[in-house]
């Protein structure tokens, strides 16, 4: 009976690739096929017939990469080199020592991408198969990485061809790949491989919270529950945003905290040229909508070869400093190519700079700060994510970053499927242009032909002419822009695509005189490998207009010759075509119809030999110590003065602003002195002057306004007792409406100020701006000898850094 089984297996892997066997198996085989284990029918079917060395077929992995992440989803493809083909397969997904006769043996999941060319085997649905056979060269599913613990995972595939089954455990056919080191005590430690990819790459990103009280109920926060704002860059490996095993800078601390990303976003834009884009996107209230309600946040970006990076992050709210995002996330792959598709399920991690456990845990700093790390399920028993059996954490959102654009001559080396090339022919309906408006350019010229005259991958091009750069601080995009193309007569369907010929020149009009035809032809260079029929038109015709009419007065001519090349080999040109007269008119009179055609043409831009300039020197010191100033930077012409003159600017000027120069107190001068006190004896005499300009920013503080100096007169003469009397009563007197006017001044006092008001935020975030605070008079005494006493306002400069 086990060998008998063992024959059978084999044929009826052969055959269930071809969809024959339904209805074919009695009762006790299909008990005997069951008894067998989980898919392990196919295992042992490949392996029975397994042909090492096969090299015609390959499977890989977009990117080769030998480290998998967790949640990530990578395009897989089974291909087959010409003129190889293959009419079934089998595709299937393996953790690394296990035989497949469970299922807990398989790892991670594939998704169908075409309908019509894959799907799930019947029998054993975590395997992928052909949907019908025929002949094909090249199929593709994606494939989503397992949890963190699974280990290293093995991809195996087989090939139906001509009946026959090819299998490999090693080579072309296998892939293997591993998770990442889960231990961060010692920091980030992978290396990032230098990008030898060529022009610039954009991609989208859009951002999927998944984070709900269905999702994950425990203690879920009903009211507040948010994301903020996402903040991030695309930069080169100089930098880093964060990282695992790292320390979170202040712009990090306050995103994981407050969801602020102000910090952050400046000390990214402070990385100047390490950075090429920087990535915003609005924060989400609440943290979970249906996409029908409220449209997923995305932004674009784009990376070139020095910054092939992306990171970014953003708050799961409330929460003591837990983010979600992603950490150095490179673009470029080993074959000096770009990433089509990233597809990430995000679990959050703790900034450790809060100590907290919950959601709404009241603020603990963490004290020393703590290094970045991923949250686990076995970090708190009052954590959300707490689950006693160490389980992984369900992902909270999940990330796609997908390219949208290349521009610029590309070098990959794997050449361009149909996927890479038509996703570049797509152009989006409403693109944004990422022009300055500080820069001003022409019309675009028209497309270019083609390069390609196959279906082969080509370029095209078309120019536009810089005419007025208002910023010199800004610069300005470049005047050529190249796209990808194929030859005309192809088709996106490869399966079915009719490689045409161009098409042959026009034949002669079928009548000299008169309407009459004509028509041209193209010829099949290469049948649909499906064996299906062209059904592209092979010839055209159209009507065609010699001469008019042919009468003894008329003027035969023959058709139009061929366009000459343009008189220019750059800029507007002019270009001519000729016809000859076949016969003069019989009556003798003259030839009036014109023998030459002429027209402008549009050739490339005109480019004269470029100035070679140094690199701008750093920006010198402001003019100033405090207050507006200007600050300057130089550059140097390189290139010899007998190429030509050149109008690029060596020097550039801006303005810089310092803190406020000091405000020394103004006052108005001294009056005259006063008249003595006393009528006789000894006295004193005032003088005083007024305050016209209080200090700020730290001036001279004001002196003294009020003077006094004594006066002696003639002595007093001795007076009667009754004399003195009414003197020492006059002195009580006065000493009386003294203590009463004192009195009154604390009833009344001479100027109540309110305090300070907080400063205002400033009016600018960098290069110099303002902030005011204001003082207000809260009570003043109604006397005319206090006018003085009004509102105060104090100004200082804030972010004085550059831009």
């Amino acid at each position: 009976m086990g060998r008998f089984l063992q024959q059978f297996f084999l044929h009826y892997a052969a055959l269930s690739c071809f969809g024959m066997v339904h209805g074919f198996m009695d009762e006790t085989l299909e008990k005997a096929i069951k008894s067998e284990g989980y898919c392990s029918r196919i295992l042992r079917a490949q392996g029975g017939t397994r042909k090492e060395g096969y090299n015609e077929f390959s499977l890989r992995v977009e990117g080769d990469p030998e480290i998998y992440k967790p949640g990530n989803t990578y395009r897989v493809t089974l291909s087959a080199a010409s003129p190889a083909y293959f009419r079934g397969f089998t595709l299937i997904a393996l953790k690394e020592g296990k035989d497949g006769e469970r299922e807990e043996d398989h790892a991670g999941s594939f998704q169908i991408i075409d309908e019509e060319d894959t799907q799930f085997m019947s029998n054993c649905p975590v395997a992928v198969t052909e949907s019908t056979p025929r002949r094909r060269t090249r199929i593709q599913v994606f494939w989503t990485a397992p949890a963190i613990g699974t280990g290293c995972v093995i991809l195996k595939a087989s090939i139906v061809q001509k009946k026959i089954i090819y299998f490999q455990d090693e080579g072309s056919l296998t892939k293997r790949m591993c998770e990442p080191d889960t231990s961060y005590e010692g920091g980030n430690e992978k290396t990032i491989p230098d990008c030898c990819a060529c022009g610039t790459a954009k991609y989208r990103l859009t951002f999927y919270g998944n984070w709900s009280e269905k999702s994950h109920p425990k203690d879920y926060p009903r009211r507040a529950n948010h994301w903020s704002a996402i903040i991030g860059g695309s930069h080169s490996k100089e930098y880093v945003l964060w990282e695992y095993g790292g320390y979170a800078s202040e712009g990090v601390k306050q995103v994981a905290e407050f969801g602020s990303p102000v910090k952050m976003e400046e000390e990214i834009r402070q990385k100047g040229d390490e950075v090429l884009t920087v990535i915003k996107a609005k924060a989400q209230w609440p943290a979970w909508q249906p996409l029908n309600v409220r449209a997923a946040p995305s932004a674009e970006f784009s990376v070139d070869r020095t910054r092939h990076l992306m990171s970014f992050s953003t708050m799961l709210g409330p929460s003591p400093d837990w983010n979600v995002g992603l950490s150095a996330e490179d673009l470029c792959t080993k074959e000096c190519g770009w990433v089509q598709k990233v597809i990430q399920d995000l679990i959050p991690w703790d900034a450790g700079t809060d100590s907290g456990v919950s959601y709404e845990s009241p603020n603990k700093p963490t004290i020393p700060q703590d290094k970045i790390r991923p949250l686990t399920s076995l970090d708190h028993p009052q954590s959300p994510f707490y689950d006693p059996e160490g389980g992984p954490i369900i992902p909270v959102a999940r990330v796609v970053i997908e390219r949208i654009a290349r521009k610029g001559e590309q070098c990959n080396i794997v050449p361009d499927n149909v996927d890479d090339i038509v996703a570049d022919l797509v152009t989006e309906e409403k693109e944004e242009d990422d022009t300055p408006e500080t820069c001003i350019y022409s019309n675009w010229s028209p497309w270019s032909a083609c390069s390609s005259a196959t279906c082969d991958k080509g370029k095209r091009m078309r120019q536009r002419m810089l005419k007025a750069q208002l910023d010199l601080s800004v610069s300005c995009p470049d005047t050529q822009d190249f796209e990808p193309c194929m030859g005309p007569g192809c088709s996106d369907d490869e399966a079915s695509t009719c490689m045409m010929s161009e098409w042959i020149t026009w034949s002669p009009c079928s009548l000299s005189c008169g309407m009459g035809m004509r028509s041209r032809e193209r010829y099949v260079k290469q049948f649909p490998e499906d064996g299906s029929m062209c059904k592209v038109p092979m010839e055209e015709t159209e009507k065609c207009v010699v001469n008019e009419e042919c009468e003894p007065s008329s003027c035969i001519v023959t058709e139009w010759g061929e366009w000459e090349e343009c008189s220019s080999t750059c800029g507007v040109g002019m270009k001519k075509r000729h016809r000859m007269i076949k016969m003069t008119p019989a009556d003798g009179s003259m030839c009036k119809t014109d023998t030459t055609e002429v027209e402008k043409c549009m050739m490339p831009e005109c480019h004269t030999i470029p100035c070679v300039l140094s690199p701008w020197s750093d920006w010198s010191d402001c003019s100033v110590t405090c207050g507006k100033g200007t600050r300057t930077r130089q550059r140097m012409l390189k290139s010899p003065a007998e190429l030509g003159d050149c109008n690029e600017e060596l020097k550039q000027v801006e303005k810089c602003m310092l803190p406020e120069c000091p405000i020394h107190c103004e006052l108005t001068e001294w009056s005259n002195w006063s008249e003595c006190n006393k009528s006789c004896g000894k006295g004193h005499m005032i003088r005083t002057r007024m305050i016209t300009l209080e200090p700020q920013f730290g001036g001279a503080l004001c002196p003294e306004t009020v003077q006094r100096k004594k006066c002696r007169l003639r002595k007093c003469q001795k007076s009667s007792g009754i004399e003195k009397k009414r003197l020492k009563e006059a002195r009580e007197k006065r000493r009386s409406e003294r203590t009463n006017e004192e009195a009154d001044g604390e009833q009344y006092p001479v100027c109540k100020m309110k305090p300070w008001t907080a400063w205002t935020e400033c009016t600018k975030y960098c290069g110099g701006g303002i902030q005011e605070r204001f003082m207000t008079v809260k009570k003043r005494f109604k006397s005319s000898q206090f006018t003085s006493c009004k509102d105060k306002k104090e100004i200082r400069a804030c972010n004085v850094h550059p831009c």
